[in-house]
Formats: C-alpha cells, structure tokens, sequence
C-alpha cells in the first residue's frame, strides 16, 4: 500500500497542506476539533512522517559514515560491529566503505561521505595513506571526524587506539622469557602507525634483554597476507637456520607462518615459537594454536562510535567538545605455539 501524505490528508478533510501539519504538531493556532479530526485520519490511513525530510530541516541525516582498509579482517568486522551496535542505539544508519588500503581510493570515499551530508566519519586509515588533506578538509568543514586502529598522530582529532608498543613488546619479552634468544619479526608496511609501533616495542624488547637486534630477521609484509606469512616462513628457514622465535605483526600472517612451518615439519614451538597479533577466531582452531595480543575491536567500536555522536550532539547544540584519545587494554592470549 502506498504510503499516505500530508496532501492525502489535506484533500480527504478539505484543509491545507499547512493546517494539517500544524495540526499534527499540536500547534495552539489549530483548533481541537481539526486536530482531533487530522490524528484520527492520520492513524486510520497509518501516515508516517518522511523521516528524510525531518532531517533535512533539522540539518541531519541520521547517518554516519565509516571507513575501513578491509572488511573481512576479523579485527575490524568486530569493530564493524560495535559500530552499528551504538549507531543504532541512537538511531542513526551506519554506511560502510572499504578503501582496500588505497589512499587514492580512501579519499574518493570521503568526497563521497561529504556529498552525502553524513554528520560525521569514523576512519582506520589505509597504509598508504601519508598525506591528511582529505581528512583535516572534513574538520574544516565542521564535520565531526574520529580515527580508531590507524591513526595519524598529525591530524587533530578524537581517536581510539591500543599501546601497540607496549603490546608488542609483551608478546616479544614472552618469546624471550621462555628460552627464545633469536627472534624474527615478520612487520607490516612501514607508513601506518600501528605497524611502526609494533616494530618498535619488539625493538625495544630484545634491548631491554641484551639481545642483539638484527634488521635481517625483520621481514616486512605489504599485503598483511596468509600469502606472505608462508612465503617469509619459507625464506626465514633458508635464511636464518638458527631462528627460535618469531613475533608476527597480526595473526593472519602468523597462521601462514605456522602453515609453512608445519608442511616444513618445523616443531612449533619446541623449534620455532611464535606468536601474533589480534586474536583472530582462526588463531584457537589452527594447529598448534596461536598464541596471540587481544585487540578489543568490539569495544574500540563502540567507544569511537560514543565518541563521534557526543561530538555531533555537541555541535548540533553550539556546545565546545573537546578531543580525547582513548587507549584500551589488550591481552596477552598464550597459547600451544608458544611455551
């Protein structure tokens, strides 16, 4: 059935358009007997206010939109999730772009949010993203703008981050605690913040233990890849036959490691330990199980989801807000890949 209109109703009782809009709203101009007569055919033809129009003259869209380097990482679709979970708490529609970590393509995306009038973004920059232009012209233009996982520390913000140095030189001082002397890290690209954090904290743990840091067992992956995770383990072994540890820059990459070393029938961990990043469903299923960080992507969605509508809210009512980082907890996840 087609839905019923202002006019329907205007035409049906013999009124205008505008006395029976003010009508519905319980305007003091509008005598009790039209308003009773408008409501009672209102609900009898089940009229429903155009929920685009209402936020067309408030100035919103009820829509926010978010932006991620890939969807079917396990990291962010629970990101994804807690996204939505608080978009929708609050009524607004979340719309989901992939920028496949392609800065050409991510600022392509963000044209298209700002054509589309969202109320604001939240972004996980892609690794090839080194200039912020597009980011800091939303803030220009009075958009609110959040940044969660990837960040750029340059652009000024509202993010939600995890300590990934501190993250990760846990999970290399693990390696280490448990008898690992030689120890390889297979890293991701060298622009994204996380991937320099994490870099870093593993740096940062083999001098705190007397270790000598060698740049030839850091082995960078460009693509994040399963791929890549076999294809290093495989030249890691040709490599560097001495190898007892490897701390991998996310869990996908380590269960490709894990992979080659077991058709290599390489004793993980009684050869080789290794450990990840992210706490994929996959790294408690692989065999051996992967020892692992714990990122809380639910809970980073649902904090910079909280985050951008307060910002919104706060706007929309001329109100200061000021910007925050928030840092979350991560865990230390051990499992049979390490002892």
């Amino acid at each position: 059935m087609k839905s019923a209109t202002l006019k329907d109703i205007a035409n049906t009782l013999g009124l205008s358009v505008p006395t029976v809009s003010k009508a519905l709203k319980d305007y003091p101009d509008v005598s009790q007997k039209t308003k009773t007569l408008v409501k009672d055919l209102a609900k009898t033809l089940n009229y429903q206010p155009n929920a685009f129009a209402v936020s067309l003259r408030k100035s919103e869209s009820k829509t926010i939109g978010v932006i991620i380097p890939e969807t079917v990482h396990h990291f962010f679709s629970s990101v994804l999730k807690g996204i939505i979970h608080k978009a929708e708490e609050k009524g607004y529609l979340v719309i989901i772009l992939q920028s496949n970590e392609s800065y050409t393509l991510e600022k392509k995306q963000i044209d298209l949010l700002l054509r589309s009038k969202v109320d604001g973004i939240l972004i996980s920059i892609a690794n090839s993203t080194s200039e912020f232009k597009h980011l800091t012209s939303v803030i220009s233009k009075d958009i609110p703008l959040v940044m969660f996982d990837k960040i750029a520390k340059v652009v000024s913000c509202s993010k939600v981050i995890i300590n990934d140095r501190e993250a990760a030189y846990r999970a290399t001082t693990h390696l280490i605690k448990t008898g690992c002397r030689k120890i390889a890290h297979f890293r991701g690209p060298l622009m994204p913040q996380n991937s320099i954090d994490r870099f870093l904290g593993y740096k940062k743990a083999l001098e705190d233990h007397e270790l000598i840091y060698d740049p030839k067992l850091v082995y960078i992956c460009e693509d994040m890849s399963f791929d890549e995770g076999k294809k290093y383990a495989k030249q890691l072994l040709n490599d560097h036959k001495d190898v007892d540890g490897i701390f991998v820059n996310t869990d996908l990459v380590a269960i490709g490691a894990i992979t080659e070393l077991n058709e290599q029938n390489i004793k993980i961990p009684e050869d080789i330990s290794i450990i990840g990043f992210s706490n994929w469903f996959m790294s408690s299923v692989i065999s051996p199980s992967l020892s692992t960080i714990d990122q809380p992507g639910f809970k980073m969605g649902k904090i910079a989801c909280k985050l951008l509508l307060k910002q919104i809210k706060n706007e929309r009512k001329k109100q200061v807000f000021e910007h925050k980082t928030v840092e979350l907890k991560t865990k230390l996840i051990l499992r049979n890949s390490t002892f």
